[in-house]
């Protein structure tokens, strides 16, 4: 069932059910704007919230920190295996086709040579200025379960509701684009979908996918967004991001640092697992803190990474999560930040994933791979960094944001 739907034929796609065909004569898409907030009840248009005001400070390739020839090669491949998703896109889809013409394996001088001939660089900055924002890491996690409900394997995953509504709200104001609203009817109404805390407490009518054996694995593999469950016969079952509840996404960590358990600076997945481990009593109401909820499909199991939002393998260490409202999904992106033991990583990276905590103008969330190595780099990285957008010359910019003209001088910035 599609529940994705562009604003404006919300209705008509809908009209497969009786029910809705009624529906679709008198509800408004308006109503639809307004229906998730309580607090308003007239009839005032809805004004979108602004956009975040990028500045894509235009730059030489020389302002660009060097890499290694390895990491090169490596950021130009992730970046290059999705051009299968995007080879008719109106940006990049003749860069892409002049990618794949490209040697399977072109050299590091090929790929200078053809980044320089094809893309204009450009230093992302903050409304303000500022080059410096936050990097963070993810990962895909295996957890321990079972395909049945057992009295260890207890904490269900579900999949897509029947009754969860999407509409899509860029045919309506397009700065919203891949801005999406949720919830569920109500008789005539679009209500706001249960929140985390309710599904916990009464359940849901949805498909059941898998069973996991601590609710704190289930949070965690909805803040990754994807990961795998180890079965009792050593299979594993590959779970992916299918949708969400609609609710905003509130960290957890947060609410340990508001009751006074942890401070900022110690807020990693590692602290709060602990905290988790040495509170057990309190587990639910830390996790209600959080309402977003996020609802899972089962994927084919590879040696691939996990797909991302742009449907494509994601390459550990070389694909990025970032806010598609200033970065458009399958960018090559150029990083400058650090691990947590302070190693320098500078490389080029693929914009192939999004995140509910991925916003803002210079933010982007690295992808470390798969299990509990790659676990405990991703859950302690909250770095300073820098991100440069390679961009396709003679394309207009993501935003109608303020540019600056070029200048061999910005490297000083950073």
């Amino acid at each position: 069932m599609l529940r994705a739907v562009n604003g404006l034929v919300l209705l008509m796609m809908l009209s497969f059910k009786p029910w809705l065909r009624g529906l679709a004569l008198v509800l408004p898409l308006a109503a639809l704007l307004t229906a998730c907030d309580k607090s308003d009840k007239s009839d005032k248009p809805v004004t979108p919230p602004a956009p975040p005001h990028t500045t894509y400070s235009q730059a030489g390739w020389d302002a660009l920190p060097a890499v290694s020839d390895a990491d090169l090669q490596a950021g130009f491949a992730s970046w290059r295996s999705a051009c299968v998703r995007l080879k008719s896109d109106a940006v990049w889809g003749p860069t892409c086709a002049a990618a794949v013409s490209l040697a399977a394996a072109p050299d590091a001088a090929q790929i200078r040579t053809f980044l320089q001939e094809q893309l204009q660089v450009y230093s992302l900055r903050a409304d303000g200025g500022s080059a410096d924002g936050l990097i963070t890491g993810y990962y895909e996690p295996v957890y321990p379960g079972s395909l049945t409900q057992t009295a260890t394997a207890n904490v269900p995953v579900y999949g897509i509701p029947d009754d969860l509504i999407v509409v899509n709200l860029d045919s309506i104001y397009p700065e919203l684009k891949g801005k999406r609203l949720r919830g569920r009817l109500e008789g005539r109404v679009l209500k706001p979908y249960d929140d985390a805390a309710t599904i916990s407490a009464q359940g849901l009518n949805a498909p059941v996918i898998a069973w996991l054996t601590d609710p704190m694995d289930l949070q965690f593999l909805q803040i990754q967004g994807s990961g795998r469950v180890s079965l009792e016969d050593g299979s594993q079952l590959r779970l992916g991001y299918a949708d969400q509840n609609g609710r905003p996404y509130r960290a957890i960590g947060r609410w340990l640092v508001e009751q006074g358990q942890l401070k900022k600076e110690d807020v990693t997945m590692g602290s709060i697992a602990a905290w988790a481990k040495a509170h057990p009593e309190r587990i639910s109401e830390l996790l209600a803190s959080n309402p977003s909820y996020v609802f899972f499909a089962r994927n084919p199991d590879s040696n691939e990474g996990p797909r991302g939002s742009l449907n494509v393998p994601l390459t550990p260490g070389y694909s990025v999560a970032i806010d598609r409202k200033v970065i458009p999904l399958g960018s090559l992106l150029w990083l400058s930040t650090t691990r947590p033991d302070g190693s320098s990583v500078v490389r080029p990276v693929a914009a192939q994933d999004t995140g509910g905590a991925i916003a803002g103008e210079v933010r982007a969330d690295l992808f470390w791979g798969t299990g509990d190595e790659a676990g405990k780099l991703a859950g302690d990285m909250k770095q300073k960094g820098n991100i440069w957008l390679l961009w396709p010359k003679g394309m207009p910019l993501p935003q109608s944001a303020e540019t600056v003209p070029a200048t061999t001088s910005a490297a000083a910035s950073h």
